[in-house]
Order: structure tokens, then sequence, then C-alpha cells
């Protein structure tokens, strides 16, 4: 995120109704409702997740335990639990 000054792209009625409010402050102004992304929906994060907990969940059910499987993910256990429960859940 970069900062714009408000000059340059605000009306002067409306920059200075803003002055009397917050003359000399930061503000953030935010996103409207309808223009919000959902998390990973610019990336592929939200597949290599799922990619990953899939794969979790096959070798959990191939008799890897929770103890190694959070060794090798760099998670902790109770992590891994509930990536099997939730991948159970899906099943």
């Amino acid at each position: 995120m970069s900062y714009m000054k408000a000059e340059l792209v605000l009306p002067q009625e409306l920059l200075a109704l803003i002055q009397e409010y917050a003359q000399g402050q930061y503000l953030y102004i935010p996103k409207k409702a309808d223009n919000h992304k959902v998390w990973g929906e610019n990336t592929d994060s939200r597949q290599q997740i799922r990619l990953r907990d899939e794969e979790i969940y096959r070798m959990y059910k191939d008799g890897v335990s929770t103890t190694i499987l959070a060794a090798d993910y760099y998670l902790s256990q109770k992590s891994i639990q509930r990536i099997i429960l939730n991948m159970k859940n899906k099943d």
C-alpha cells in the first residue's frame, strides 16, 4: 500500500471537510465491501495448502504418526490433528 497526496485525488470541497476532522493525520480508507478479496484469491496459496493437507491426510491413513507428520511439515501436532479431522469430515 502506498500513500497518495489527498489534494491530488480528492475534490477541494471534500479535502476541506476532511481537514476539519483529521488535519495533518494519516488516514486509512478501507475498500468497499464488494471489492474485498478472499484470502489467497490472488495467489495459489489456497491450492498449495489444500494439496499439503490432502498429502498429510493420505500419509496419516498410510500409518504415519502425527508426531512424524508435525516434524516433517514444521507444524504443531495440534495443527496436524486439526487437518486430519477436517479431511475426515470432508470424506
